[in-house]
């Protein structure tokens, strides 16, 4: 049996009968009204004022899917007007023919203020590594391609030592005191073929035997359409207000920010290699992270910037014939002719239109949801069916967040995490309210936490999103039920975010770093 993670608990706990302090505080001032009019010994007024009080209770203090009455009326006011003054609606300048550089990225909704840095060479091969910065939320970032056995087949201390590994990357990110999140990007995505084209185009034989050659051909027609890839990325993020400390003693500048991430870089590819046991760890270059962003906005691109990178490589069409393939291997060579890389004006999508509850981009139409933590926990591996794709065509995608508060933000929320939770219990005891065993875990696991923090372990906010992407002539409801389902079956509840669609999207499909928690500056 695998070991069950259920230490998490609530990241505030409201001390007055569950309630916080801005609802406490609502609750008291809406009640001077009636309080008033008894005073007044008014008791047509203490009637209308008590049915006002507990509407204004009711639209307080009940949650509805996730947000109270009063979140749901500011978000779908926010929703609205965005829609009709135009500000949600989203058409790429290259589409529109006014794209001045093809290297200034142009992308929609929370991603516009990204911006792309090419990082001094570095490493032997000398690679230039994209820097992600973001002006919207003043941070610096670097993704990085992961590849890793899976668990599938893992014992069970293996998997405590994976699962231990994870807790020493974000302690390590902790202790650098720069780090502000640690993200985990996902992607299961339908097979299309590309490498297998051009692996057949490369050895099959024109005098070969024709059973052979209907025997493959068939094979993977049904294996293409069955089969998967899966795409994984770690980014990590700095706020330039702890960046610009570090970075101006090594020289300042792009330069000097640079040679922090770098060394940032490296120290978690030794936790990620080592301790999580991944096999290879690639810290993307400008043109590789634009093809990320790209097939994350249109999935179905990728075969033909796979086929243009095979022609630029081998200097041949990689529709050509067999006999011109053998006679380009014998006599190798480039083609520089032939552009495969894909320039950020056109990594993202030509078109984009968040709706209330999906998100339209291009030909593709993808839906969000949240993934809430089970009460009685749950086992490393437990969310494996919410990757897996329902039907053909579709692609997942799941990205988790690990946000590293900082020491003394931690020692201060446990803290007053655990004065709530003592200021609750005796409120309880004095108003002789019993104790439920859901209040009673809660408070043990508040306690806990101090001496957890005692010891050096950090405290972090992790959530999950994941999303499925379809294209628009199959039925995008159809798919987000079923994801629910997915999710549902692997134990956990889903939470559709609906009106925050697009920011979901960018979060969990396009690895730069995108937070839901980080509030734009």
């Amino acid at each position: 049996m695998g070991v069950i993670y259920s230490d998490y608990s609530r990241a505030r706990i409201g001390w007055f009968f569950g309630l916080s302090g801005w609802q406490l505080a609502t609750v008291a001032l809406s009640f001077l009204p009636v309080a008033w009019a008894m005073q007044q010994t008014a008791w047509t007024s203490v009637a209308l004022f008590t049915l006002l009080w507990a509407f204004i209770v009711l639209v307080t203090v009940t949650p509805v899917r996730g947000r109270s009455a009063t979140g749901w009326i500011l978000a779908s006011l926010s929703f609205a007007v965005g829609g009709l003054a135009g500000w949600t609606r989203f058409r790429s300048k290259a589409s529109t023919g006014e794209a001045d550089s093809l290297e200034e990225p142009d992308l929609p909704g929370v991603l516009h203020g990204v911006r792309i840095h090419d990082g001094p060479p570095r490493g032997a091969m000398s690679t230039r590594t994209a820097i992600i910065q973001d002006h919207r939320c003043r941070t610096w970032a670097l993704t990085a391609s992961v590849i890793h056995p899976g668990i599938g087949l893992a014992e069970l201390d293996q998997r405590e030592r994976l699962g231990a590994g994870l807790g020493e990357l974000l302690d390590l990110s902790a202790r650098t005191e720069l780090i502000d999140a640690v993200v985990f990007l996902v992607r299961t995505v339908p097979e299309d073929g590309a490498e297998r084209d051009q692996w057949i185009a490369r050895h099959r034989r024109a005098t070969g035997p024709q059973a052979s050659r209907q025997v493959n051909d068939e094979l993977q027609a049904n294996l293409t359409r069955a089969s998967v890839r899966t795409e994984a990325f770690v980014t990590f993020v700095v706020p330039e207000g702890r960046l610009a400390r570090e970075a101006k003693e090594s020289g300042g500048g792009l330069d000097g920010r640079a040679r922090v991430l770098y060394s940032l870089a490296d120290e978690l590819e030794a936790q990620l290699r080592g301790g999580m046991g991944m096999t290879s760890v690639a810290w993307l270059t400008s043109p590789e992270l634009a093809l990320a962003c790209r097939t994350g906005f249109a999935p179905g691109d990728r075969a033909g910037i796979i086929d243009a990178l095979a022609g630029r490589d081998t200097g041949t069409n990689p529709n050509t014939t067999a006999e011109a393939t053998a006679t380009s291997q014998s006599n190798p060579a480039t083609n520089p002719g032939i552009n495969a890389d894909v320039p950020w004006a056109m990594a993202g999508p030509s078109g984009a239109d968040p709706a209330v509850r999906h998100y339209s981009h291009d030909a593709w139409n993808s839906i969000s949801s949240t993934v809430k933590l089970p009460v009685r926990g749950a086992a490393m591996g437990a969310l494996a069916p919410a990757l897996t794709p329902a039907a053909p065509g579709e692609r997942r995608s799941f990205m988790v967040c690990y946000p590293i508060l900082t020491p003394s933000v931690a020692n201060r929320q446990s803290a007053t995490s655990e004065w709530a939770a003592d200021i609750g219990d005796e409120l309880r005891h004095r108003a002789k309210v019993k104790k439920r065993a859901k209040a009673s875990d809660e408070s043990e696991k508040v306690r806990r936490l101090d001496a957890k923090l005692a010891r050096g372990n950090s405290l972090t906010r992790p959530y999950a999103v994941v999303t499925v992407t379809v294209p628009k002539t199959a039925r995008v409801s159809a798919f987000g039920r079923d994801l629910d389902a997915s999710v549902r079956r692997a134990g956990f509840a889903p939470l559709r975010l609906d009106l925050a669609q697009d920011v979901a999207f960018a979060a969990s499909t396009v690895p730069l770093g995108v937070s839901l928690t980080r509030r734009a500056d």
